[in-house]
């Protein structure tokens, strides 16, 4: 397994590379972000896991992170940050970052959060939808595979994570996810229950796709349970 860091203390980097390589991983470190998208780019064989700070010289990590999600929506993406604000990490998951690790960190948190990612990477590659990479529902039609999505004939932006969420939504249809699931299938995660992410993104996805968003027919609440989609 080939992993990428891309950060620029280098105690902290060469410290990384020594402990995952001692766990068995291919280590490549570089201290950019550019270097960092050209590895991912040329490598052979690729890169299977992203590890990043958000302070790059040249290049934010939520930039290296944008490019990367316009070619490749499972590659697994770590940041590691020293800020700690909601909107901070609210960011990093709007561009597609599948987790957020503090500094500092336990080594045993953040490999066991590798492994993880490592292993549901290849379940998250399986088609998502009879028919292939395509989603059709009501005026909607969905391309996951090349990350495009309409409501009619005009275009829907949608960032990395409602993509992400749009898909499970997809590969579950009509059945009831709770929030906690929706929380750790997405995105990896177990914050606070009173955390209002899953209902902030499943309003963005009602706001794509509902003809009208406050009486949605496709993406359900289901109350005290969680959320269902039906086409």
């Amino acid at each position: 397994m080939r992993m990428l860091i891309v950060e620029d203390e280098e105690h902290l980097a060469l410290g990384l590379r020594f402990n995952f390589e001692a766990e068995g991983y291919e280590v490549d470190v570089v201290n950019d972000g550019k270097e960092g998208l050209d590895l991912i780019a040329s490598a052979h064989p690729p890169i299977d896991l992203v590890i990043l700070d958000l302070m790059l010289p040249g290049m934010s990590g939520y930039e290296i992170c944008e490019q990367i999600r316009l070619h490749d929506l499972d590659l697994p993406i770590i940041v590691l940050s020293a800020r700690t604000l909601s909107e901070d990490k609210t960011r990093a998951f709007d561009v597609g970052v599948d987790q957020y690790v503090t500094k500092p960190f336990h080594l045993p948190e953040l490999l066991s959060r590798v492994r993880n990612l490592v292993k549901r990477r290849r379940p998250a590659q399986r088609t998502v939808v009879e028919g292939g990479d395509r989603l059709e529902f009501g005026s909607a039609k969905v391309d996951f595979k090349r990350f495009e999505a309409f409501m009619g004939d005009e275009p829907r932006r949608l960032t990395p994570m409602e993509m992400k969420l749009l898909q499970l939504f997809a590969d579950n249809e009509g059945v009831v996810l709770s929030r906690k699931e929706l929380l750790s299938k997405v995105w990896d995660m177990d914050p606070p229950p009173e955390t209002r992410t899953v209902d902030n993104f499943v309003m963005r996805l009602r706001k794509h796709f509902e003809i009208d968003p406050a009486n949605p027919r496709h993406f359900q609440s289901v109350r005290g349970a969680g959320y269902r989609f039906v086409r």
